[in-house]
């Protein structure tokens, strides 16, 4: 992989680079010497390339549509609804039916089946009863809080809607302890911690 092959990837690797280029907020100088340390190209023929290859690069992401202002767009029509006291149940295949784990249940329940294990999303108020149904739980996540963006249905039809929101939640410094989302439902599972600061993020 020649030095433009190699740039052009760590690039494409920090999706807030790409940003920042496609946006023209880059010194590509400044740019040019991280890319050579990190990759540790550091002499000056390598420099070069590394500098004009960025350049090129950007020339291409201008030219691609961007669904940023769509994105937003759908998103100022987006109502939130907040629960806390949220706590996610990890536990192991054990042919477990569901509904019986379910019954006696109050508020959120969400079940979440995976490959391994499956887990199970509530309030903490219905924590012990359901762990008293199951054979062998695998990990508990308590004193978490569940965000829900209901969007309108042409989420499905709007590109980068998910990755917009999930680039607000890195930039800010806040942890998606577990994302899933169900047509116009975008549900977010954080530390009650970040709350504060999520909900003033998700302001559009």
């Amino acid at each position: 992989m020649n030095t433009s092959e190699q740039t052009i990837n760590y690039i494409k690797e920090h999706p807030h680079i790409s940003h920042c280029l496609k946006k023209g907020l880059i010194n590509y100088s400044a740019l040019s010497r991280l890319i050579s340390e990190e990759l540790k190209l550091t002499n000056k023929t390598s420099l070069d390339a590394i500098l004009i290859a960025a350049r090129r690069y950007q020339e291409q992401l201008t030219k691609e549509k961007s669904y940023e202002k769509d994105a937003i767009k759908l998103l100022k029509k987006a109502e939130l609804e907040i629960n806390n006291k949220i706590t996610i149940i990890i536990f192991e295949k054990n042919g477990e039916d569901i509904e019986t784990v379910k019954k006696d249940t109050k508020g959120i329940f969400h079940f979440i089946e995976g490959s391994e294990c499956d887990m199970i999303i509530t309030q903490e108020r219905n924590e012990e009863k359901i762990k008293s149904k199951l054979k062998k739980i695998v990990k508990i996540n308590n004193n978490l809080a569940l965000l829900n963006l209901q969007t309108p249905n042409t989420i499905e039809d709007t590109p980068g809607v998910v990755s917009y929101l999930t680039s607000k939640f890195s930039e800010n410094g806040v942890n998606i302890v577990e994302f899933l989302s169900c047509w116009t439902d975008n549900m977010f599972a954080i530390k009650e911690e970040d709350l504060e600061k999520a909900i003033r993020f998700l302001r559009f």
